[in-house]
């Protein structure tokens, strides 16, 4: 809890239109013992941002250059130099404060435990949009595989056509995938990557599956090539916009108890479900002895 002589730093909090928070750097300096000594401040706010580029962070996604104008009387404004410091920055920005001030040494615990705990809270998030993810996976890959029975594929050819897909998109099997992003033998490969990969896979899906469709395809070898082709364009698509490729992309740690728990309480809610569902039907029915 906040002591009543502590700096207020959750009252200077603002928040942009994409509904990220941020700190305005003029904001900031009164409360960490600087008064209105801009030059001084800034002084520690560069300071930061070398200590933010050599921990390998990117100085952009946590300090920008902002300039506003502000009345100088007389109805004369000039312009007034600002940084828009993100949570990780002000903690970066203490860090090289001057420690002989009581307002530094407050504002070193406070965006310390206040950093680490938006940490594990970004992670949770992050890590639940992950499986959100994987679930849709699961899914486009249930409907592919209808898909794809329905245009001639047997079963024992169904591995070819997935790997079709891979190779359309990653230029690798999904064996040679986990070989290369060192996923173990007994893993599956989508419980191991990121979101970003997996959003990849499950837009291939969703278009082969309904290109099958709309084409009739019924041939397994043309099914194959097709999906192979729709993975191909997916890649064109990404290499178009100069975002990372798929198989370049890192692994992440497994979800697999995460989508194994998930999958038992979807199961377990739908058997509830059709229980009630049944014991409402039994109560529904007619009485025939009550019938003439």
């Amino acid at each position: 809890m906040r002591s009543k002589s502590s700096p207020d730093f959750d009252a200077i909090k603002q928040t942009n239109v994409y509904g990220m928070e941020y700190w305005s750097a003029r904001d900031l300096m009164p409360l960490l013992g600087y008064g209105k000594k801009w030059q001084n401040f800034e002084g520690v706010i560069k300071k930061a941002m070398i200590a933010c580029e050599e921990s390998g962070n990117i100085v952009a996604n946590h300090f920008t250059g902002v300039s506003k104008m502000v009345s100088i009387g007389s109805g004369a404004q000039r312009p007034q130099n600002d940084y828009h410091l993100s949570r990780f920055a002000c903690y970066l920005i203490a860090m090289n404060g001057d420690p002989r001030k009581a307002e530094i040494a407050a504002a070193q615990v406070y965006f310390a435990v206040s950093t680490r705990s938006h940490e594990i809270q970004q992670l949770f998030k992050e890590q639940q949009e992950r499986l959100a993810m994987r679930l849709k996976v699961s899914d486009s890959y249930k409907a592919l595989a209808e898909a794809a029975a329905v245009s001639g594929v047997q079963s024992e050819f169904f591995g070819i056509f997935i790997d079709a897909g891979y190779m359309g998109l990653h230029r690798h099997t999904v064996e040679e995938l986990k070989a290369i992003k060192g996923v173990p033998e007994r893993e599956d490969y989508l419980d191991n990557i990121t979101r970003e990969e997996l959003s990849a896979i499950d837009f291939k899906n969703v278009q082969t599956e309904q290109k099958l469709l709309r084409d009739q395809v019924s041939d397994q070898e043309a099914a194959a090539r097709t999906h192979y082709f729709v993975g191909d364009q997916v890649r064109k698509a990404i290499q178009a916009i100069h975002a990372p490729l798929p198989e370049d992309l890192p692994s992440a740690p497994s979800i697999r108890h995460m989508v194994e728990e998930r999958r038992r309480a979807t199961k377990k809610r739908r058997l509830k479900a059709a229980q009630q569902q049944e014991q409402s039907s039994l109560f529904d029915a007619p009485d025939e002895t009550t019938q003439e």
